[in-house]
């Protein structure tokens, strides 16, 4: 056999090799992340400080001690918490050159004056140090990184240890996405400690919301009631408040979902261009509106439940025993009232199809069905099929009004209902629509997406050249 022959042997030999990685620390993390990288070819090599009583190691690895399992691969994670980094000082030399790939976190912001990644590259010196899979818990590595759960976000100063990693997490499933050198490692150690950041701002609103709007309910039904006439009706509290709050808060978020979005249409209208970046607040408000929708889903969810128990009330049941026991004593009949019947259809056929599309929205929304969607079906339904859910849900409510507004014993202490407080948001939406879809205005605001700008409006040096305002890129 010529050297040649030997050279490709030996290639193919290595080509067939799996890429040997080492994991420092034995734990839940360690365990997760070794099985995964098991499961995908890799070979796993564990170091630890008591290699004998390491029982749990998922099959198919190897156990050492710290140093001798750091000789057999060059990427070694370190699955360890930044106070038991000790060890690794007296390891400086058996770690030279290797990238060692950090997935700590800390308990709170702060506790450090700088990262865990950039301590343990000071710490070892001569090994690479890249930050990642911090974000990834072990069940998401167990169950296959499912949904929101696919990116792996990484940062270090090298080009060649990140693509090593980069390669090793799209090998396991994950979507890898490089955010930077390591001084961006503290951003990423701080992700995990953010609880439901873009549900902040929609919690806030649908619970001031939810409250001002029982509380405004309760003044004009409970306490109106129990000053002016002298009844207690607080049992209403419960189901009937409760129901009145719901759906109101429910349309008015579902309102705020589709406002910004119109508001946008008219401030790029006004600039004359796409370029110039919207206010802050528009920008934030447009990043929420996923949470928004569901919030207010969850609110119509809450309405449908609470309005399908009203047939078995007490009080339901009380109220039409006795208006018709008072029939029979009276000898009368009820009449059939023809437009009493068409309103009451269309008022619970708005609602049914009106929550049907509602639904429709929610389920498109989430990342497994949204991922199986194009740009335009996505669009179709969360853009078009919203504002006809918008619509029905608005029409259900004038429905439910009909021609109260007109009576005057319906402004209780002046205070009108609270179904004519819902309709205002919508309404304005609604309008707002209306005006950018008519030809005229639609036709300019498409020409403006498509990258068209008003005379005056140019780049110059990123700059408005009327207003001197920044543009967008």
């Amino acid at each position: 056999m010529n050297s040649d022959s030997v050279a490709m042997t030996d290639l193919f030999e290595k080509m067939q090799k799996p890429e040997t990685v080492c994991i420092f620390g034995t734990g839940d993390f360690g365990r997760s992340l070794g099985l995964r990288l098991l499961q995908s070819g890799y070979s796993v090599v564990y170091g630890s400080r008591d290699p004998k009583n390491s029982l749990l190691l998922p099959k198919g690895s190897k156990v050492m001690t710290h140093a001798a399992a750091a000789c057999e691969a060059h990427v070694v994670f370190v699955a360890v918490q930044r106070e038991h980094y000790g060890f690794l000082s007296s390891m400086v030399s058996d770690l030279e050159g290797k990238v060692l790939v950090d997935v700590s976190n800390n308990l709170k912001r702060g506790l450090y004056p700088e990262s865990n990644a950039e301590y343990l590259s000071r710490l070892v010196p001569g090994a690479t140090v890249v930050k990642a899979f911090n974000t990834i818990s072990a069940w998401a590595l167990q169950s296959g990184g499912l949904d929101a759960n696919r990116q792996v976000l990484l940062c270090g100063d090298r080009s060649d240890a990140k693509q090593q990693l980069m390669d090793i997490a799209q090998s396991l499933g994950f979507t890898a996405v490089d955010r930077g050198s390591l001084r961006v490692a503290a951003d990423l150690e701080d992700l995990p400690l953010q609880l439901f950041p873009l549900w902040r701002l929609p919690l806030n609103i649908a619970i001031c919301l939810t409250a001002f709007i029982f509380f405004y309910a309760l003044t004009r039904d409970v306490i109106y009631e129990r000053v002016t006439n002298g009844k207690d009706i607080a049992f209403r509290i419960m189901i009937s408040l409760a129901n009145k709050a719901f759906p109101i808060v429910s349309l008015v978020m579902l309102s705020l979902c589709y406002l910004p979005g119109a508001m946008a249409g008219f401030l790029q209208l006004y600039n004359g261009t796409k370029y110039r970046r919207f206010p802050d607040w528009l920008d934030r408000w447009m990043l929420c509106r996923k949470q928004l929708g569901l919030l207010a889903l969850a609110f119509g969810f809450l309405h449908v439940l609470y309005t399908l128990v009203i047939p078995i009330r007490y009080y339901v049941r009380y109220r039409i025993n006795v208006y018709t026991i008072s029939l029979v004593k009276d000898n009368t009949t009820y009449e059939f009232d023809n437009t009493a019947a068409w309103r009451y259809d269309s008022y619970y056929s708005m609602g049914i199809l009106g929550f049907g599309l509602f639904v429709l929205l929610g389920i498109t929304s989430l990342p497994s069905v949204s991922n199986s969607l194009n740009w335009r079906e996505f669009s179709f339904v969360q853009s078009k099929l919203g504002y006809i859910t918008l619509l029905l849900c608005t029409a259900h409510t004038f429905l439910y009004g009909w021609d109260r507004f007109l009576k005057p014993s319906s402004y209780r202490w002046w205070m009108p209902p609270a179904y004519m407080l819902s309709l205002v948001v919508p309404c304005v939406v609604l309008i707002l629509k209306l005006i950018l879809i008519t030809p005229c205005v639609d036709s300019k605001v498409t020409r403006i997406r498509q990258g068209w700008e008003r005379q005056g409006k140019t780049l110059a040096n990123g700059r408005d050249t009327k207003t001197n305002q920044p543009l967008m890129a």
